[in-house]
């Protein structure tokens, strides 16, 4: 990739950030399409998102993706958000147009896409998603409709009490798990939580609550312990890498108004991905 002064920026916002493939994603497809634009991770501390989003009208960036912990709290300094990002709670992709800033959530899209390729419907299933933060919100939205159940668990309960709430003024069967040794008899098992990052991180659930019949989901994008426990249960495991590939073709669709080479931004993901 050659830099001119023609280039076009385009970034993410996340603190911290280091741990980010997307500028390796998103620059591969930019120049196999020949496209001008380079994509940089900007490492914005909590009280500096302010500056940083006024940064991108200054700059003349063409838009940015959002991660923690920014998601929810960049909703106020945008122009104009979208229904779906606004139910949510969370912007996970910001585009610079005309002067004016617009913020999408592709999360909830990406993981539908993600469950879709490896062949699991969530139509009339029971599903338990661990957390409330904004991939909660953004995943919830998308499944609650046509699952048959839904529960909703986190440390924090008024914040997963706030989101079952709200998804409940607009469908039926959205429910609040106080306590994960009650989670029952559940089809799918989604983590959105951090744990997962780190090697010594604590497990979200017990290994005994997990089945073989389960789909086990964590939207960490490497193989965590998680994982390798459903795994040894004989339960289908899945990592956020889809949920990851997906969300950032659809930005780039948003940020350029063209498709991705998707196989290409997969292969340099799963490539790079620590196991």
């Amino acid at each position: 990739m050659q830099i001119s002064g023609k280039t076009k920026i385009v970034g993410i916002f996340g603190h911290p950030i280091e741990h980010t493939l997307s500028p390796l994603m998103h620059n591969s497809a930019f120049e196999a399409m020949g496209l001008d634009i380079c994509y940089v991770a900007f490492d914005v501390s909590p009280e500096d998102l302010k500056d940083a989003v006024r940064a991108i009208k200054a700059l003349g960036l063409l838009g940015v993706n959002v991660t923690i912990p920014h998601k929810e709290k960049v909703i106020q300094l945008l122009d104009t958000v979208d229904e779906e990002a606004l139910f949510i709670g969370a912007v996970n992709t910001i585009v610079h147009s005309d002067g004016r800033l617009y913020g999408y959530n592709t999360d909830g899209r990406g993981f539908l896409h993600s469950l879709s390729e490896e062949g699991v419907s969530f139509e009339g299933k029971r599903i338990l998603i661990i957390g409330a933060g904004g991939a909660a919100r953004a995943i919830s939205y998308c499944l609650g409709e046509k699952a048959a159940s839904l529960h909703l668990y986190d440390i924090d309960r008024a914040k997963a009490e706030r989101l079952v709430n709200d998804l409940n003024r607009f469908q039926k069967g959205v429910y609040l798990l106080d306590d994960l040794r009650n989670m029952g008899g559940q089809d799918i098992l989604i983590n959105a939580t951090p744990l997962g990052w780190k090697d010594d991180d604590p497990l979200p659930v017990e290994p005994e609550a997990i089945s073989p019949e389960m789909v086990v989901c964590d939207l960490v994008y490497k193989n965590t312990r998680l994982l390798k426990e459903a795994k040894e249960k004989g339960a289908k495991a899945i990592n956020g890498s889809g949920m990851l590939l997906w969300q950032g073709a659809l930005a780039f669709e948003l940020w350029t108004g063209k498709r991705p080479p998707v196989e290409l931004m997969r292969k340099v993901l799963l490539s790079n991905i620590r196991r």
